[in-house]
């Protein structure tokens, strides 16, 4: 008789972590994670970022703000798409369960993003901005933390919000999203020019939270109208860098507007949403 190969463990062969000297330093990391999103290898890149966060005495730059986001964007997005799709076939017992398995997972990736964000990255640029303020700094660097805070708060209230629309019947994410995206507000609009790709960003994700989870279509399309007409007022300001995200947000927040304030509208049209 043919004895049945041995089968390896699959987490021990693609575990990126155990990759010689990974974490040796911290440039490893920032490389590594540019090389992961590249392979559109997703789960390893969000290993990697964490690491990266839980890193003491540093911060993370703006560049790397962003592949922490674009990690856990694309796996928490893969579990979203498909959340929607199980929703929409018959149910079965064997259906619910592969439903549950899936839903297991998202939100085991957004507590594990959310726990990050509320015990590491929040908590650190919140002290960086006090011992800063007690100090004469340029305002640059003032504002550059002001910028990571409300970054840090629109993916908290992101993905709040993502909890929040797969279990409806937990009204405590409904809640941290609605008073986490209002804080972060309250900072852009303070700190961040209209034009600025984060604050219109957290402006379009904000409104499709008010239109899809709070059920509240009149502070989705004001929110979404007054976050448009401020950038539109400031449009000379837009810096070459940030111009082709900052209009594309724009868009995004005007294709909602049309699509809210449309009569026969059909309430099961998705709503853009902005991850800048």
């Amino acid at each position: 008789l043919k004895r049945a190969p041995q089968r390896r463990n699959p987490a021990t062969m693609t575990d990126i972590l155990s990759i010689k000297d990974l974490s040796a330093k911290r440039e490893n990391l920032v490389f590594m994670a540019k090389s992961a999103e590249v392979a559109e290898r997703y789960e390893d890149m969000c290993k990697i970022m964490k690491l990266l966060v839980q890193w003491e005495g540093t911060s993370l730059s703006s560049d790397e703000r962003n592949l922490l986001s674009v990690a856990y964007k694309n796996v928490i997005g893969m579990r979203r798409a498909s959340c929607r799709t199980l929703k929409e076939y018959k149910n079965s017992e064997w259906l619910d369960q592969y439903k549950g398995l899936v839903e297991t997972e998202l939100q085991s990736i957004c507590k594990e993003i959310l726990g990050l964000l509320t015990d590491t990255l929040i908590p650190d640029v919140r002290n960086e901005i006090k011992n800063k303020q007690k100090q004469e700094v340029p305002k640059k660097e003032l504002e550059d933390l002001q910028e990571a805070l409300v970054f840090y708060l629109k993916m908290t209230g992101d993905y709040h919000r993502y909890l929040a629309e797969i279990f409806t019947n937990d009204k405590e994410n409904v809640k941290m999203a609605q008073e986490t995206y209002k804080d972060a507000l309250a900072i852009a609009e303070e700190n961040l020019i209209p034009t600025h790709p984060i604050r219109l960003g957290l402006a379009l994700n904000f409104s499709v939270c008010y239109y899809e989870i709070l059920k509240d279509q009149s502070k989705a399309c004001e929110l979404a109208k007054s976050a448009f007409d401020a950038a539109i007022s400031k449009l000379d300001s837009i810096d070459e860098a940030s111009y082709k995200d900052s209009t594309l947000i724009m868009q995004l927040l005007r294709d909602n507007l049309t699509l809210w304030t449309t009569t026969d509208n059909n309430e099961d049209d998705g709503a853009e949403e902005g991850d800048a």
